[in-house]
């Protein structure tokens, strides 16, 4: 397993500062041979992708985009325009890369960024395809993100509930990817910055052996960021570890009264 130490920052944001502590895990898995994950998260973006195609087109097209959203977060600017941007070039790396050759190849991707640019500092969510952010706030755990996935578009036409989406059999089927014949626009949703936030960012390695309520029970019982990612890990390879799975959990503490100064009201608000 890959060191998971707890890595936190102090962060200026107007009216103050944020404390920020964070930790990551990807692992291939109990089934597959090769791990199609890719992983990056250091302040300002926490981004995890998924990637698909035959012999190593996958892996390929995860680390290509996870290579390109770096280069924007060591940048400094990360906005919606310079991450397209750089979804865009990923786009063309996959596309010219002599093992990235199947139709299917692609990757999604899903994260969250801090936003100071405006009078206050917001978090933004990011999604491209059927990895998740999650927000554990005031011990209530909510899916940010949406799924772009075939089983998604049957729950929101009311044809299938969620229970059944679990065992059905396009559940793995995705609407959109960052690949060569897919759109490259990311779902954005901005949110209050609220002390005491947990953000959990994840493949779907992780979401098919653990339901919401379990990611909520290991945030719950594991303050520390790196024990958290290590326990939904060890479980989610308990539980069968049919997928390549990636965790990242990211902790927001108010530096004395910054979040008082900026923020006023509790719940997620999206654009």
């Amino acid at each position: 397993m890959a060191d998971t130490s707890t890595q936190s920052r102090t962060v200026a944001v107007p009216g103050g500062s944020l404390d920020l502590s964070w930790a990551a895990v990807t692992d291939t898995g109990r089934r597959r041979e090769i791990n199609q994950d890719a992983v990056f998260a250091t302040f300002p973006l926490f981004v995890v992708a998924d990637g698909m195609g035959g012999h190593v087109g996958g892996e390929i097209a995860s680390a290509r985009t996870i290579e390109r959203l770096q280069a924007v977060a060591d940048s400094g600017v990360v906005t919606p325009k310079t991450i397209e941007k750089a979804l865009h070039r990923a786009v063309k790396d996959i596309a010219a890369h002599p093992e990235a050759t199947d139709d299917g190849t692609g990757t999604t991707v899903t994260g969250v960024f801090l936003d100071t640019s405006g009078e206050a500092a917001h978090w933004v969510t990011l999604n491209i395809g059927d990895s998740r952010v999650y927000l554990l706030r005031d011990g209530a755990i909510v899916q940010i993100t949406t799924d772009h996935s075939v089983v998604q578009e049957l729950i929101a036409a009311g044809r299938l509930s969620p229970e059944e989406a679990e065992n059905h059999p396009y559940g793995n089927v995705i609407t959109r990817a960052v690949g060569p014949s897919d759109g490259v626009t990311p779902d954005y949703v901005r949110l209050d910055v609220v002390d005491g936030d947990r953000f959990v960012i994840c493949s779907d390695g992780l979401t098919k052996e653990l339901t919401d309520y379990g990611i909520r029970h290991f945030l719950e019982e594991n303050p520390d960021p790196a024990d958290a990612v290590t326990a939904m890990l060890e479980a989610a390879l308990e539980n069968g570890g049919r997928d390549n799975i990636t965790i990242v959990v990211l902790d927001v503490r108010d530096s004395q009264s910054a979040v008082d100064a900026q923020v006023s009201g509790s719940s997620p608000a999206s654009d």
